[in-house]
């Protein structure tokens, strides 16, 4: 293939990704909030039946943002459940990458650059990511590939890449059961996830 054409692919594939992400932002930002609701009850009803669960201590998570499914009542439950909770940072220092903290019941947070809540960075508080059982993370579309769409900036690919081959890390999306497309255009760079759950739904790519 000539530089022009995979120039050309590669443009194709970023506007394609672009529009897809449009759409099921939107699909899901009209959701209403008795529906939001209902999705979280039963989201966090299906990980908590998850077997993975059972031997996992230090599970990251997330503050739902732009009408994601709501992940606090999950929060909540593994709180009650003695599991250690951490959420995403933005690196201070990497531009990029995300760090994981340990998130409280009392823990303060403040908005980062895009407006997200998160916990200051303390040291005392960081858990690396290799040393994380499960990180659940957020997504805009996946397929039943297992393939992720984010938001673009690429934080979460980035920050998974530094895990070693074979690690003990689970990593699972979470997403709205109007997440699911066909299929999602992929980049070189993309890392299919392993394990996706919806309401109602695990989806196992194993």
């Amino acid at each position: 293939m000539s530089t022009a054409s995979q120039t050309s692919t590669l443009a194709d594939t970023s506007t394609q990704r672009q529009q897809l992400r449009s759409l099921i932002r939107k699909r899901r930002q009209q959701l209403s909030a008795e529906a939001q609701q209902q999705a979280a009850t039963a989201l966090t009803a299906e990980v908590m039946a998850c077997d993975m669960l059972n031997s996992s201590q230090h599970i990251a998570l997330y503050l739902a943002n732009d009408a994601e499914i709501d992940t606090y009542p999950l929060i909540q439950a593994l709180w009650q459940q003695g599991k250690s909770v951490y959420l995403p940072v933005l690196h201070p220092f990497v531009a990029g990458y995300l760090l994981f903290v340990r998130y409280d019941k009392d823990t303060l947070l403040y908005p980062n650059k895009f407006g997200i809540p998160e916990p200051l960075p303390a040291c005392h508080k960081l858990m690396p990511v290799q040393q994380l059982d499960i990180i659940f993370t957020p997504l805009v579309a996946f397929d039943a590939a297992g393939n992720r769409l984010g938001m673009g900036g690429g934080f979460y690919d980035r920050t998974l890449s530094q895990l070693p081959q074979g690690s003990h890390c689970q990593v699972t999306g979470l997403a709205h059961n109007c997440q699911q497309v066909d299929a999602v255009p992929g980049e070189a760079w993309d890392i299919p996830l392993k394990q996706i759950i919806t309401p109602g739904k695990y989806f196992d790519f194993r």
